[in-house]
């Protein structure tokens, strides 16, 4: 089982003619999850004000696989991360929490960058390690089908 990471409730606000949530909100939806993980890794927004240090998002394929409404809650799981020294690579998942059907997945391939210099930088061996040890509790829990961006990491 995927790793969650973040529920979340649909507002008025995201939804569009259509009678759902629009397209924009689902990958808002998908950062604020992924900032938990961005956290763990000690490479978030915390991160980011205090060692000029984040990451950037440079590719990502998003799927829409069932509507989401208003006043529905989703949750969105980790299925997939790695890196190598530079990159991170992760897939996540949404699910409309009541019925446990999958709403849309993102995968996403982000740079270290250097936010001083505007630059990409390899990873501090302390966050290296972060990772390395998240990867070898969870990868039990990983979905290694329908990855995109498998030949992007250089490890």
């Amino acid at each position: 089982m995927s790793l969650l990471l973040k529920t979340t409730k649909i507002i008025n606000e995201w939804t569009d003619y259509n009678g759902h949530m629009n397209l924009a909100f689902y990958i808002l939806v998908f950062d604020k999850g992924a900032e938990k993980i961005l956290s763990k890794f000690k490479m978030g927004e915390q991160s980011a004000k205090t060692t000029k240090k984040s990451t950037m998002a440079v590719e990502s394929h998003t799927t829409y696989n069932n509507e989401v409404k208003e006043n529905e809650e989703v949750d969105v799981y980790l299925s997939y991360f790695d890196h190598d020294k530079k990159r991170l690579h992760y897939k996540l998942e949404m699910y409309e929490k009541s019925k446990n059907i999958l709403s849309a997945t993102t995968e996403v391939v982000s740079l270290y960058i250097d936010l001083n210099i505007r630059k990409v930088a390899e990873f501090e061996n302390e966050k290296a390690m972060i990772m390395d040890q998240f990867i070898d509790e969870n990868k039990s829990k990983f979905k290694f089908d329908n990855l995109h961006f498998s030949n992007k990491l250089k490890k």
